[in-house]
């Protein structure tokens, strides 16, 4: 009987959803790509629901702050999270988390993807990824890369980069994107990952040199420049991505409705355009894929983290 009633309240609670606006807290920079891709989501969202849907920014702690607080929302679908690398690198980033993120999140959807590039000032003399490789090996510990600093997706993609190659370089990292493009663009360091957005204007006014895509294939934007691949180096693909969750007990039908939801909305023309003007590849799919998604990312990350010996307190 327990069993029975508990099916038909959750089958209940799933037709009266949403009952009340539902929040999408973004763990980011109020601004940036990600949280233009919260807020049309959300506005395409609350079109196919005919019921609000609205993004709340609430950065801090490497984007922490946020997961943590939908963590412990009530898990009704009512408090969302798009969560971002953070989630998959923090556990082995950070001594002490007050989440887990495989125990306190329902993955309910991947959204998109923001594609990396590695860039070099133009007086470095390499014009591929495998040039670099031997000028890094040649001269070990005289060059430098940037990142939006510790533990950050461009400083992680780039210790993966050097793993691969064993290659003994200088991290030199900054206070977010901006002031990490001018040391480059300045010669400042040599080196850098970012995202295919920031660096377009750069690369096609030829302030600096891009070497590869850190994508499957290559972007529309910047078709000259080759991917990871192509240039020599297998396994090597490094977005920055992003994707809801909700609260772990939140129930299954609510978790496959929003997943629908998304996926529709995700396949609108109108909003892929308009990712699309910003660099964002849209994404979705299922949300057990998104699961696995996450597994596979905190293990790879975990391994890069352990071998770079990247802590923060």
């Amino acid at each position: 009987m327990a069993a029975v009633l508990a099916l038909t309240a959750g089958a209940a609670f799933g037709q009266t959803f949403p009952a009340k606006p539902i929040r999408l807290i973004v763990p980011f920079a109020a601004g940036g790509s990600t949280d233009m891709t919260a807020r049309a989501l959300a506005q395409k969202l609350s079109e196919q629901l005919a019921h609000p849907m609205v993004a709340e920014s609430r950065p801090g702690a490497g984007g922490n702050l946020g997961l943590e607080f939908v963590a412990k929302a009530a898990p009704d679908g009512h408090t969302l999270v798009l969560a971002g690398p953070a989630v998959a690198v923090s556990p082995s980033l950070y001594a002490r988390l007050n989440y887990d993120p495989l125990r306190d999140f329902a993955p309910v959807s991947s959204v998109a993807a923001l594609q990396n590039i590695m860039v070099v000032h133009n007086s470095v003399p390499a014009n591929s990824l495998k040039a670099f490789v031997a000028l890094a090996r040649r001269n070990p510990g005289k060059l430098s890369f940037s990142s939006n600093g510790p533990g950050s997706t461009n400083h992680l993609a780039t210790e993966l980069f050097k793993s691969k190659f064993k290659l003994d370089m200088t991290h030199v990292p900054y206070k977010g994107s901006a002031p990490g493009l001018v040391a480059l663009m300045s010669g400042e360091v040599d080196m850098g990952v970012m995202g295919v957005s920031t660096a377009i204007p750069m690369v096609q006014a030829k302030r600096l040199r891009a070497l590869a895509v850190l994508a499957e294939r290559r972007v529309d934007v910047l078709p000259q420049v080759p991917t990871s691949k192509e240039a020599g180096v297998d396994d090597f693909v490094v977005p920055f991505w992003v994707g809801v969750l909700a609260p772990a007990a939140t129930p299954r039908e609510i978790v496959q409705q929003l997943n629908g939801e998304i996926r529709k909305a995700l396949a609108a023309p109108e909003l892929q355009k308009r990712l699309a003007s910003a660099g964002v590849e849209t994404t979705g799919g299922a949300s057990e894929a998104f699961a696995a998604f996450i597994k596979h990312e905190i293990t790879r990350y975990a391994r890069v983290i352990k071998d770079a010996n990247i802590r923060v307190e």
